[in-house]
């Protein structure tokens, strides 16, 4: 695996775009974008209010990263370097985070009772690709 560095997480603005009364449209990705590798599988996670959900680290899947319902703390970490990077997004800071092979990350839900994390990725879920510690392993104040 290539050396990683916080600074190769990238946030995306995304769209949304108002269809009269009947609600919106978000974007999410297309082939033509930053991120957009190969097509995976895409899967969503609700996350509860104040709950954590951490730490993971991907070995060949990148991430992007979109919460369309709610807010979400994202804390990526490197031990290496010792350094932590923290983005919030959800529905009022409508974006997209890709996250490349290779760095530690937890998340926690800080708007709703229930917020909504979708992940679109360019490999498929393979137990062997993931590494999981507690969420105790590394020391953060969420």
């Amino acid at each position: 695996m290539k050396q990683v560095s916080l600074n190769d997480i990238k946030v995306i603005e995304l769209n949304k775009i108002s269809t009269n009364k009947s609600g919106e449209v978000m974007h999410y990705i297309k082939r033509s974008d930053i991120g957009y590798i190969d097509f995976g599988e895409v899967y969503f996670s609700w996350i509860n209010y104040g709950m954590i959900k951490a730490w993971k680290k991907h070995l060949k899947m990148t991430l992007n990263l979109v919460v369309p319902y709610g807010s979400v703390r994202f804390v990526f970490y490197l031990p290496d370097e010792d350094k932590f990077r923290i983005e919030e997004i959800g529905y009022k800071n409508y974006k997209r985070i890709v996250v490349p092979p290779g760095i530690w990350f937890g998340f926690k839900g800080i708007e709703n009772e229930k917020n909504l994390v979708s992940n679109f990725s360019d490999v498929q879920h393979n137990p062997n690709e993931v590494m999981q510690v507690d969420k105790n392993k590394f020391i953060f104040d969420w």
